[in-house]
């Protein structure tokens, strides 16, 4: 017999109440022992690096196959306007962590985090996962952490319990190094293992699932990969790890084949942590979540879109975000509401039960009432700025006013998504509103300095950056008003 769906808690009338207490006592009256209510759901949070919007099969790739990635949207929900915090990857990470716009901190600033030892996400900070900690959660980090170094800064004094991956901002797939230096850490204690980093990430998280199947306590797991940042080597390509040595940013290893392979891997590890949640039992009381931390690099495909990574035109902002959860969302949509990486934490405290911290109030929103409920999508204002060539950009409504040096644009990129027809002439009551608007968001953020790190796609690394020379990193914003 199918047991009711229980009303949730936003639609309780006197019928859903007379409704469930005639449905269980026909129950109990049937032979059927009562069910005990379904503990909070578990939670994967997949998160690519540097995989742009077109690289994933359900957002377009003509040569990428995800059927993993795929099939955790068809089951659920395919965001069209996803956005990331940040055009790098440690600011956009701490958007995801605390749900705040990042320039709220001094880790924030950082464009991306280099070797400052001093820089990092503070442990009194609270955080997604200190957050559900204190829900009871079970918390675990596999994969790229990048919010600081120890002995001050680690993802255990930010409220995981568990880490297994990487402190910095790349690592080698096959030697598992950073620069000729070791990088790899089960909880504080540095590790050797053998194989190829994307598989060992998969393995790890599927490990962890299995091995909570029977626990009381619901669990979290960040699910990080390093996939496709470079160097860009594939499964097969250990040799060619071995010929770069500690190269890292191996621009000669930059061929797109061996890039496409490196997100297929990826796909194929999230394909066997979700067989890993079948065989277990635990699929229907899990939410699932895979995005990016920024727009796509070099080899990245990020149509329809122009920029990449450390850009804020769309294609370094764009991001494929999917969603499923069985039962509670339904399957086979697409939704064009506007969202960013930092609402990410008020949702899953939504669908979790778990409580913000009043003192460390979410810049996002919850997206569950559209997630679960039905509603229809909301406008957004959001607001971005990058210290390389002194970038702005804010988007209300379908609208965004973009700064790029001493250059300003309006753009709608609904009907205009590569950002080629400037509207900024014509429609100058909306280039005021939006760089109003983004002036006033400035002033409630740290203000930019001249000792952040940053950088920027120069002439030298990339033949279609005509002429552009390496930003001096010193440079920053002083806030100045915006172009006329």
């Amino acid at each position: 017999m199918k047991i009711p769906a229980l009303p949730t808690r936003h639609s309780l009338t006197r019928r859903s109440l007379l409704y469930g207490s005639a449905a269980g006592a026909t129950l109990l009256a049937g032979g059927v022992q009562a069910q005990p209510a379904r503990r909070p759901p578990n939670v994967i949070f997949f998160l690519a690096d540097d995989l742009g919007t077109a690289d994933i099969t359900c957002y377009g790739a003509p040569q990428i196959r995800t059927p993993a990635i795929d099939a955790i949207a068809a089951a659920g929900i395919r965001f069209t306007q996803a956005y990331a915090n940040s055009a790098v990857c440690t600011a956009s990470r701490v958007g995801i962590i605390t749900g705040r716009y990042q320039y709220r901190l001094a880790i924030g600033l950082e464009e991306p985090l280099a070797a400052n030892l001093d820089i990092g996400l503070p442990p009194e900070q609270p955080t997604l996962p200190s957050l559900l900690g204190k829900a009871g959660y079970d918390t675990h980090l596999v994969g790229k952490w990048h919010l600081g170094f120890l002995p001050k800064f680690g993802p255990l004094k930010s409220g995981y319990e568990h880490f297994w991956g990487f402190r910095g901002g790349s690592l080698d797939y096959f030697s598992h190094q950073a620069n000729g230096k070791p990088d790899l850490w089960d909880d504080d204690r540095a590790v050797d293992v053998k194989g190829y980093l994307t598989s060992l990430i998969g393995a790890r998280v599927a490990d962890i699932v299995r091995s909570n199947a029977a626990s009381s306590k619901p669990w979290f797991i960040s699910a990080h990969f390093n996939a496709p940042h470079w160097p860009w080597e594939g499964p097969q390509d250990e040799a060619h790890s071995r010929e770069i040595g500690a190269d890292n940013h191996d621009l000669q290893g930059a061929k797109l084949a061996t890039y496409n392979k490196m997100v297929e891997a990826m796909d194929q590890q999230i394909g066997a942590v979700l067989r890993a949640l079948d065989e277990t039992g635990q699929a229907d009381n899990t939410i699932v979540i895979f995005t990016s931390d920024n727009g796509g690099e070099r080899l990245s495909n990020t149509w329809p879109f122009s920029g990449k990574k450390g850009e804020l035109l769309e294609g370094g902002l764009r991001i494929p975000s999917v969603i499923r959860w069985p039962g509670r969302i339904r399957a086979g949509q697409a939704i064009s509401q506007v969202m960013i990486h930092m609402d990410w934490l008020p949702t899953l405290l939504a669908a979790c039960g778990g409580a913000p911290d009043p003192a460390s109030p979410s810049d996002g929103i919850s997206l569950l009432p559209l997630l679960t409920g039905g509603a229809e999508p909301a406008p957004r204002t959001l607001f971005w700025r990058f210290k390389a060539n002194q970038q702005r950009a804010v988007r209300d409504g379908d609208f965004k006013a973009l700064k790029i040096g001493a250059n300003a644009y309006l753009f709608n990129v609904v009907d205009d998504p590569l950002e080629r027809s400037d509207l900024k002439k014509k429609y100058p009551d909306i280039y005021k509103r939006l760089t109003g608007a983004w002036d006033s968001w400035n002033h409630t953020m740290l203000p930019e300095t001249a000792q952040s790190y940053t950088y920027n796609n120069f002439a030298a690394d990339w033949a279609d950056h005509i002429n552009t020379p390496p930003v001096d990193p010193h440079a920053y914003d002083d806030g100045s008003p915006w172009p006329a």
